[in-house]
This record gives C-alpha cells, sequence and structure tokens, in this order.
C-alpha cells in the first residue's frame, strides 16, 4: 500500500474539528476550492492523496460522529449536505466523502454500542478516511474472486480480492464484508490497509468518477485479530437485525446525494457559461434574429432552463423525503421494526430512481445548452458531469428500483433484509 504519512500531513487535529457555527463556511470554502482545479484534476486522473488531505485538513472526515466534549459531530441530514455541496464541486470526492461517512457508521450497525464508540473516538483523533464495502456474497456465491476468513489461532485469516468503488489508495481504515469458511455466515471487519499481505492497485481510464480512488485490492493471508471483527451476519435474513440492514441504504442514499450535487453543480456551470459567453441557441427558432447575442432572452432556452431546474427540485423534494425517513430510523437504533425498515428502503429508491433520471437529462441537455457558447463546452469540460452521472447512476437501474416501489406498493411486499447494496 501507497505511504499515506505526507498526505496526512496537513489533517486537522482533533482539538480543531469543525464547528457547528463554522460548519457551513469550512465545507463551502473546501468546495470552492475544490471547484478551482476540478478540470484538470479530472483529467490527471491521479488518485486522491492531495484532495483527500483536503478534506482531513476541514476536519470534514470527522464530521458524522456522536457530539461530545471532544468530538463536534452533527446528524446524518447535516452529514448529506456537505456530500451534497462537495458533490457539486466535484463529484469524485463527493463519492469518495459521501462512502466514507456510509462506512463510518459500521461499528454502530454491526458490533457493540461500546465497541463502536471506543472505535469512532480513535477515528476521530486520528482523521481516518475510511473505505471498503460491507456488501458480500452469500456462502455459495463466495469464489476466489471473493473474501474469505479462515479461523486461525488469535482471529482469522483474511484471503482473496475485491474491487472497490472508493477510497482504495488513501484509506486508512478498510470495512470489509467476507465469508467465513467455518459458518458461511458473512463476518465484517475493519483493518488497516497497510498490513503486510495487502496489495492495492488504482482502475486507470475510468469512465467517470475519476477520482474517486477505485480500484482492487488483495489480501495474502492477511491475519485479522478477533478484536477487528466488528461483527457477524447470519445467512438466514430473517435472523438480521432491521437496523443492521441500514448500512445499504445508508450507502444508497450518500450517493443518491452525489448524484444530485453533481447534477446540480453541473447545471450551475452551464449557467454561469451561458450567461458569461454570448452565443447561438444550436436549434435556431423563428425568431432567432432577435437574440443571436443575448442568451438571456432566448425563449428556448429559457425553456430548457426551466425544465431542468423542475427537474433537479423534483429530485431534491423526493431526496429530503428519504433523508428525513432515514435519519429517523438512524435514530431509531436497535428498536427499528421491519416493516419501518421496509418504508425507509421504499422512499430510498424512491430518491434514486428520481435522481438518476433527473441527473442523465441535466448533464446530458447541458452539453446541448452550452453548443452555442463558443468553445466554452470543451473548455470548461462539460463532459465530465455526464461521465460522472453514468458511472454513478450504471449500478442503480430505475427499472430495478421502481418494480420494487410498485411491488411494495401493490403487494404490500417488503423489500429483502439484506447488506446488498
Amino acid at each position: 500500500m501507497p505511504n499515506k504519512s505526507a498526505a496526512r500531513a496537513g489533517s486537522a487535529p482533533a482539538d480543531r474539528l469543525v464547528d457547528e457555527a463554522l460548519r457551513p463556511r469550512v465545507t463551502r470554502e473546501v468546495a470552492d476550492d475544490l471547484a478551482v482545479d476540478a478540470l484538470l484534476r479530472d483529467r490527471a486522473g491521479k488518485p486522491p492523496f492531495d484532495e483527500a488531505a483536503r478534506l482531513r485538513e476541514a476536519g470534514l472526515p470527522a464530521l458524522l460522529t456522536p457530539p461530545g466534549p471532544d468530538r463536534r459531530g452533527t446528524d446524518w441530514r447535516t452529514a448529506c449536505g456537505v456530500i451534497r455541496e462537495i458533490a457539486a464541486a466535484d463529484s469524485s470526492i463527493g463519492e469518495l466523502l459521501g462512502r466514507h461517512y456510509a462506512l463510518s457508521w459500521s461499528a454502530r450497525f454491526f458490533s457493540t454500542p461500546e465497541r463502536a464508540d471506543a472505535l469512532e473516538r480513535r477515528a476521530v483523533a486520528e482523521q481516518w478516511l475510511w473505505g471498503g464495502s460491507t456488501e458480500v456474497p452469500g456462502a455459495e456465491a463466495a469464489t476466489e474472486d471473493g473474501l474469505t476468513l479462515t479461523p486461525a489461532d488469535g482471529g482469522y485469516v483474511l484471503s482473496g480480492g475485491t474491487t472497490l468503488a472508493a477510497g482504495v489508495q488513501v484509506a486508512d481504515r478498510l470495512v470489509l464484508g467476507g465469508v467465513g469458511t467455518d459458518t458461511g455466515d458473512s463476518l465484517i471487519v475493519c483493518l488497516d490497509p497497510e498490513r503486510p499481505g495487502v496489495t492495492a492497485d488504482a482502475e486507470h481510464d475510468r469512465l467517470g468518477q475519476r477520482l474517486a480512488g477505485a480500484g482492487s485490492i488483495g489480501f495474502d493471508g492477511v491475519l485479522v485479530p478477533a478484536d477487528e471483527v466488528l461483527g457477524t451476519v447470519p445467512r438466514d435474513e430473517h435472523a438480521v437485525s432491521p437496523f443492521a440492514t441500514l448500512a445499504p441504504l445508508v450507502l444508497r442514499l450518500a450517493l443518491v446525494h452525489v448524484s444530485l450535487g453533481t447534477a446540480e453543480g453541473a447545471l450551475a456551470e452551464a449557467r454561469d457559461s451561458n450567461r458569461a459567453t454570448p452565443g447561438r441557441w444550436p436549434v435556431p427558432g423563428p425568431d432567432e434574429s432577435a437574440y443571436p447575442d443575448r442568451p438571456g432572452v432566448d425563449p428556448y432556452l429559457l425553456l430548457a432552463y426551466g425544465e431542468l431546474v423542475t427537474a433537479v427540485h423534483t429530485a431534491a423534494a423526493v431526496v429530503e423525503s428519504a433523508t428525513e425517513a432515514l435519519a429517523r430510523g438512524l435514530l431509531a437504533g436497535s428498536a427499528l421494526g421491519v416493516d419501518e425498515r421496509a418504508d425507509i428502503a421504499v422512499l430510498v429508491a424512491a430518491a434514486e430512481a428520481t435522481t438518476c433520471r433527473s441527473a442523465m437529462q441535466i448533464t446530458t441537455r447541458i452539453l446541448e445548452l452550452t453548443q452555442g457558447a463558443g468553445s466554452a463546452a470543451d473548455t470548461l469540460g462539460f463532459d465530465r458531469f455526464w461521465r460522472n452521472a453514468r458511472m454513478l447512476t450504471a449500478q442503480a437501474s430505475p427499472t430495478h428500483r421502481l418494480r420494487d416501489i410498485g411491488d411494495h406498493y401493490l403487494n404490500g411486499t417488503h423489500p429483502p433484509l439484506t447488506l446488498r447494496a
């Protein structure tokens, strides 16, 4: 694994974590900083060591922790707002931060409150950035390409490999799900990626989300002490705690906020380009001679922006409803019931379906809206918004989500209690 000590040199100490009163300004400053060179960094496609250092310096990795004397944490709603604002400036870093926040709750989902509290205190003090995935295949699907945990003296031996969508080379801790070879149950573990036997390779030439730090990671007989096992997930879904199965919903909703932020960022940059650069609407209208150099009065351009703004507002409203429901579910903790979890899952699915369509509509349409602004579309790299949105939405098919929503509404069917996203 790469040495991250240099990248961590600018990390904020624990006593300089983001104060609630300063958080909006700090978030805005980080977003503005990322927006300045977002296009250049996207084209370079390097691992996000510098970007991770910027997040740590601002204290953002420690944001989603319980408030306390030495922890100025905040709630899930606020964290989602931060994800969305960062994603509007740089979609890749929004995903990196969103996945970090989702994974930072892993101990709460799978371990004891005492263990979760101790782990979070250390994570805050050391400004950890989390990476990994709690999604695991069933025992019958476990192959040499998956992760297995074999019992050994003092713990387990982790073997195999997996691919991750973010944080492969910059994460300070990995949360991973593997299949126990003795029971077939899924085990959730937390380990240091710099441990001997761990190898990581960045994924190059990605279509989008090039700075999220995607890649593959392998484990060659890596010892995992027993105290690094957060918990066990039984194969029988009926034996799984409804609260634990919020883990994939938290991740899915975090990525929804990334997609929504991407769409909002794309729309704002296209608007600024059209305002600043006179140009001709790409599809001439009958009275085109009246506004060749005044796009602000072009009725066709105004109509297009009206449609796109409405689309993003619609998505934002659905996402807000899902965010509120999930926040209530997280507060319920172990008292969360199966029916409540099902309702949350349906709202998250609705947010995914709506945002997926809006993000693709907006990021595709702005390529047309900026054609009339000379070479601005090429200079400002508007294609990156489409590429990022395509990468984010590829795994969240609106068709599948809408089918699940319809099945729940028509037949009362509950989405399965699963850790699969």
